[in-house]
């Protein structure tokens, strides 16, 4: 049985919620990925994509320069731990269509100690054939089309043509990563 440890990303590089939004896309670039972890200090406390930057922040006028990660980021991530059965986490990364998941220690303090991705699981596990298409299979919109186009016309049809890449619910081993942390708009913590 394969393990987490085999196969994740260890040193990851990760972001404040308290950084501004452009510094966390520069990051990306730099790095050539579309998503950060986001920590005080190594605690995990979200994730952050280039699509939480763009359609949450952009397309709600925020300036990238004053606007901070903490605005658009998601609190409430799915994990892992490092010595969990690879199995469990691709079939969790399948059932949610996440494309990545945090690892986080043990102790109370969660920390960061790497990343599981969808490229991880293919690149260095045997059978990822299943999880890369359930993955990629197009979800459901999270929320109700606007009325209006942006020309004022009706908008009809629209639909998601990925899926999340941070999940909507608590760690894989069953209890909160992120303890009392909520978001202001009513989601879960």
């Amino acid at each position: 049985m394969q393990m987490v440890s085999e196969v994740m990303t260890r040193n990851v590089q990760f972001v404040s919620p308290q950084e501004n939004l452009q510094r966390a896309a520069q990051m990306m670039d730099a790095l050539n990925v579309g998503a950060l972890p986001v920590c005080d200090g190594e605690r995990l406390v979200g994730m952050v994509t280039d699509r939480d930057i763009t359609v949450r922040g952009t397309a709600a006028g925020k300036v990238p320069d004053q606007a901070h990660v903490e605005e658009v980021m998601s609190t409430d991530v799915r994990w892992c731990f490092e010595d969990q059965p690879l199995d469990d986490v691709m079939r969790q990364m399948a059932d949610t269509q996440i494309r990545r998941v945090p690892v986080v220690s043990h102790d109370d303090a969660q920390r960061l100690v790497g990343i599981v991705s969808i490229g991880d699981v293919a690149t260095k596990a045997g059978d990822a054939g299943q999880v890369v298409k359930q993955v990629s299979t197009p979800s459901e919109p999270d929320r109700s089309p606007p009325r209006t186009g942006i020309a004022g016309g009706a908008v009809s049809g629209v639909s998601s043509a990925t899926g999340s890449d941070t999940g909507t619910a608590t760690g894989f081993a069953g209890s909160d990563a992120l303890g009392a942390a909520g978001r202001d708009d009513g989601s879960p913590p």
